[in-house]
């Protein structure tokens, strides 16, 4: 019997991509069909992105800001949009975007056709897919999987008889073909090249090597031809110019590196990397193989979509969003993009790159809260890229110190607005709100060195808007021009627009951008005029504000939208991810933030997967853990793919992220400055154990409840931080040192 809990497994192959299994190391990833006869496993390599890096600010930005900003200050909306659509988009208006690497096709040489006692699997525990299937007396079996620790992917065929093993293997780049050589280097190896296309498009190399145990193996054409073995060993190599200077030699080279290794290393080396990080939390809801343990996992989603219930079902979502984020985001990879690492198509739905007005923050919410710290450093690199080019932009396009992004940016860290799209376009809040992972990573680690290295980061970021902040009539410092993403407010003569003053997710991303800034500049002392000047600044701001149907506006005025059912949630920022909307401290505003979802619910929102995931994470903040609970159900049934996979549509990895950080917060929940517990339990959740969330202050939390009554919590301090810690308005303070762990009992009434 499987534990359901750390397996997805299915009776048949996939028929499409979106039934296909991932495997990645952060840079190199696959998606394993687990076809019989003819396997593909399409490739992605992290940095295959088409052309090179460019300078896309608008030249004439600066000199027509006075006049779209009066003229949105005089309510004369079409013309501030036409203007702004000639002057403020990128020139051209396009960034770059991802591609895939290719195809890695394996045909088999079975003698026969039918097939008996075909199971195909991801294991999250190991990391590692798995197809098996019978023809004949033999059975056979694939493990494929992509190593971290050796930077390669491995695909192990092995049969219960001896000679049973030949295929026909090829690398391609389906229907596109565009690579420019695939050539055999040896008797056993071949090799891809090419290039992306576009100026200064980036060079890729993908490599692979046949090891035999038995048979004989040879080059025929662009084929490895592999006949009668006991066992093949492929290993899969791939580099690009991003990284290497010479990016063939590098594919080379690693796969020489591992071709002395026996399979088990290679396997035991991938299995022990992944385990350091993935073994750190568990979850059980409780019944974790229940009457569903002979069931695949799209059969037992279909139950679920039929309306019944599968707790495991939701341990095991949680936990294959940890495994994507491990396999999409690891030390000196690229961040997880719109779709992490896995796209087949050469020009991919939003070009797949990332898109920070959420897509790209929603990626990395579970990073901290589920103990996967080192996942979040591709992202800060990645700032790192964005605050080089974004200076640029804030002083051409601006006239502004520090530096800024709009709503999307690329591999080369484009900070220019992206698109001639006026609902999303014009938002020079992307970077500020990226730096907030800064903050956020030092909140949970309390790693002042790392504090240290941010700190001017976040002081960049928070300076573009000590210059672009406007005051307004009433004494308000409000951004302009900017929009709310993504939606159209109606004026009171029903003219319709969408760029504004002053849109409230502004001043609340602003909010918490300052806030950041003057905490780090106390915790390092430093900078105690700049602090002064932020809390000074951070007093003009908007407060989030409750308009005529009871919800927090969305606008500056309290304007109707256009679609009340809007996927984006803007104007509740201040409520998830940010902390200045609670049940502890803001109590009108949090009636307020529930009118607001329940109005956008009535008129059809959450209709997208990572919507969905949002609403999940704003219920559990608001403490509704019934209403959470729902929408944990609703992303399973209504986006979430037969591979469990996030359905926008089409496939964005963003909800799977997203619903795991919802879960997660579910259970614990630490920023108002108190470790929550079982802030918002499920009444259908009556017994479980989960180990190694994180929260901040740098702790971590052991927590086990039975019949909804919290059973025990154990809290670990990790850098010896005063604890408070908060259940059933009960709260308990005490001081802690490094490394020692406190069992905790609560009085029951």
């Amino acid at each position: 019997m499987k534990n359901l809990n750390r397996h997805l497994w299915y009776k048949q192959p996939a028929k499409e991509w979106n039934e296909a299994l991932p495997i990645g190391n952060g840079r190199l990833g696959g998606m394993v069909f687990g076809r019989v006869h003819k396997e593909r496993v399409q490739l992605n390599e992290d940095s295959v992105w088409y052309g090179g890096p460019r300078d896309r600010n608008n030249p004439d930005a600066l000199a027509h800001l006075p006049q779209i900003r009066k003229l949105l200050s005089d309510g004369r909306l079409k013309e501030a949009e036409d203007l702004a659509a000639l002057a403020f988009t990128g020139t051209p208006e396009t960034q770059r975007h991802y591609e895939p690497l290719g195809d890695l096709l394996i045909n088999m040489n079975h003698n026969e056709t039918e097939t008996s006692n075909y199971s195909r699997e991801l294991d999250l525990d190991n990391a590692i897919t798995k197809v098996q299937y019978t023809i004949g007396d033999v059975a056979f079996n694939r493990e494929t999987f992509s190593s971290y620790p050796d930077q390669v992917m491995v695909i192990r065929l092995t049969a219960s008889e001896e000679n049973s093993i030949s295929f026909r293997t090829l690398l391609d780049r389906g229907n596109a073909r565009n690579y420019d050589e695939l050539e055999s280097i040896s008797n056993n190896s071949i090799v891809m090249r090419g290039e992306t296309g576009g100026k200064d498009g980036i060079v890729f190399r993908c490599a692979i090597k046949a090891i035999l145990d038995k048979g004989s193996v040879k080059t025929l054409g662009n084929h490895l031809i592999v006949e009668k073995a006991d066992a093949v060993t492929l290993i899969l190599a791939a580099a690009t110019s991003y990284r290497y200077d010479d990016p063939e030699r590098q594919c080379l080279k690693s796969v020489e590196h591992v071709s002395g290794k026996a399979y088990q290393e290679l396997r035991q080396n991938h299995v022990e990397d992944y385990q350091k990080l993935f073994n750190r939390v568990n979850l059980n809801l409780g019944h974790d193989n229940g009457d569903n343990s002979d069931l695949a996992t799209d059969q037992r989603l279909d139950l679920v979509k039929e309306g019944k219930e599968d707790l495991s079902l939701i341990s095991t979502y949680f936990q294959f969003g940890r495994y994507l984020l491990i396999s999409s985001s690891r030390p000196n990879s690229l961040p997880a993009t719109l779709q992490g690492i896995w796209n087949e198509k050469m020009l991919p739905p939003w070009d797949s790159k990332f898109t920070i007005n959420i897509n790209a923050q929603m990626n990395y919410w579970p990073a901290e809260v589920c103990n996967l710290s080192e996942c979040h450093d591709p992202l800060f690199e990645h700032i790192e890229k964005i605050k080089k080019n974004g200076k640029k932009t804030a002083e051409s396009m601006y006239g502004c110190r520090g530096f800024t992004a709009h709503h999307n940016t690329d591999i080369w860290g484009d900070s220019a607005p992206q698109d001639i799209y006026m609902p999303a376009t014009i938002w020079p809040m992307g970077a500020a709100w990226l730096c907030l992972h800064l903050w956020e990573h030092f909140e949970f680690t309390r790693n002042v060195k790392f504090l240290g290295k941010s700190y001017d980061t976040l002081k960049e970021a928070a300076l573009f808007f000590v210059d672009f902040l406007i005051e307004n009539e009433d004494g308000l410092l409000i951004t302009t021009p900017s929009v709310s993403p993504e939606n159209t407010y109606i004026l009171p003569n029903g003219e319709k627009g969408t760029l504004c003053e002053g849109p409230s997710m502004d001043s609340q991303i602003i909010f918490a951008l300052f806030t950041s800034c003057i905490d780090a500049s106390e915790i390092l002392d430093v900078d105690q005029k700049f602090r002064q000047q932020l809390l000074e600044l951070r007093e003009k701001l908007p407060k989030p504000k409750i308009g005529k149907h009871g919800q927090i506006q969305e606008w500056l005025e309290d304007y109707d939208e256009e679609e009340p059912g809007h996927r984006h949630i803007s104007h509740l920022f201040a409520l998830y991810p940010g902390k200045q909307i609670s049940p502890s401290t803001t109590p009108n505003l949090v009636k307020a933030a529930k009118v607001t979802l329940e109005r956008r619910l009535q008129s059809g929102g959450g209709h997208t997967g990572w919507s969905r995931a949002w609403i999940i994470n704003m219920w559990a903040r608001l403490e509704e853990g019934e209403l959470a609970y729902q929408h944990i159900l609703e992303l399973l049934k209504s986006s979430t793919l037969p591979n469990l996979f996030d359905n926008h549509p089409p496939f964005q990895i963003d909800g799977n992220f997203g619903g795991t950080a919802g879960i997660a917060e579910l259970l614990l929940q630490s920023h108002t400055g108190e470790l929550h517990i079982l802030p918002a339990l499920p009444n259908e959740w009556t017994t479980g154990q989960v180990s190694g969330l994180k929260a901040r202050g740098g702790f971590e939390v052991d927590l086990s409840w039975d019949k909804g009554e919290l059973k025990e919590a154990v809290i670990h301090s990790l850098e010896g931080e005063k604890c408070v810690v908060l259940f059933n308005n009960e709260r308990t303070e005490f001081e802690t040192k490094v490394g020692n762990t406190y069992p905790l009992v609560f009085n029951k009434e």
